[in-house]
């Protein structure tokens, strides 16, 4: 159960780490993340079926939410589309486009190699090595990009629009680039996640977003005045402890059908968490 909980808890991350770019830096709530991370699953159990190599495969699934991310910028910069609405109008469309990719409204990878198949371990390991590479190319990159000028340009956006422009920052820009990169992210997670459950679902988008949020709160919540690479490391950590928590849930005999609540309830808590604490402290504080 354990390395099950941090098996899911690493790949998850991953889609903690695409919501972060959008969420927290540049301010966007974007719900095209319960479009795009099915849809990165779609696109490679789909090339995957058809005998495409499943690193290939996956990487065009992170390119197909990379597309998705794409519109959405567009929409809310070009069309002057309010940014939930814009995120809603792609991810209600993303339905229809992963069920013309896979004909049907979910599909399995029965027999088909995955990329847990090429490592030289048992399933559950493979897993969790799969996990903690890809967390760690993901945050590294990360790293690097957001300490470029492109990156730190990204940064400005998301702090101050207004001063960014006055600075000659193409913040429309910016926040496609940033769009596109995060979805991108959130489509990698959906594509190894569904290799590692051997199927992809148009439905397994559906509150995927509180999920990744689930990641962020409980990060922040455990630790606070982090550097950029320890705050990407506590989102992970975060998901970890998410799914380690959802685990002991259902491990308690709870029914594994109401594991959406399950969610909605650990996050909710942890946002109530430090308004409580800060509450018990003042408490503290006036008894002495």
């Amino acid at each position: 159960m354990i390395i099950s909980a941090v098996s899911q808890g690493l790949l998850y991350g991953i889609l903690g780490l695409g919501i972060y770019l959008t969420f927290r830096i540049l301010n966007f709530p974007d719900m095209t993340t319960e479009g795009s991370f099915p849809l990165g699953a779609a696109v490679a159990v789909t090339l995957i079926n058809h005998h495409i190599n499943p690193l290939f495969a996956t990487l065009l699934g992170m390119l197909a939410g990379c597309l998705a991310g794409l519109v959405t910028g567009l929409l809310y910069t070009k069309g002057k589309i309010p940014t939930i609405l814009a995120g809603i109008l792609v991810m209600t469309s993303a339905n229809s486009v992963m069920l013309m990719i896979m004909g049907r409204a979910n599909l399995g990878l029965l027999g088909r190699k995955t990329l847990m198949d090429f490592l030289p371990f048992s399933k559950d390991v493979n897993v969790l090595l799969l996990g903690v590479i890809s967390v760690t190319v993901v945050i590294a990159s990360l790293i690097f990009f957001l300490h470029t000028q492109l990156g730190q340009a990204y940064i400005a956006t998301g702090d101050n629009r207004d001063m960014a422009k006055s600075f000659g920052i193409n913040t429309d820009r910016m926040e496609v680039m940033g769009l596109v990169v995060s979805n991108g992210i959130i489509a990698l997670a959906g594509a190894l996640i569904a290799q590692q459950d051997g199927y992809a679902d148009v439905q397994k988008g559906i509150g995927i977003i509180v999920v990744g949020l689930a990641s962020i709160i409980i990060g922040e919540v455990l630790y606070s005045n982090l550097t950029l690479l320890e705050r990407l490391i506590a989102i992970v950590v975060g998901s970890i402890l998410y799914w380690a928590l959802i685990s002991m849930i259902l491990a308690l005999g709870f029914n594994s059908n109401y594991l959406k609540i399950y969610s909605a309830i650990v996050l909710a808590l942890c946002l109530i968490f430090p308004t409580v604490k800060e509450k018990v402290l003042k408490g503290v504080t006036l008894s002495r």
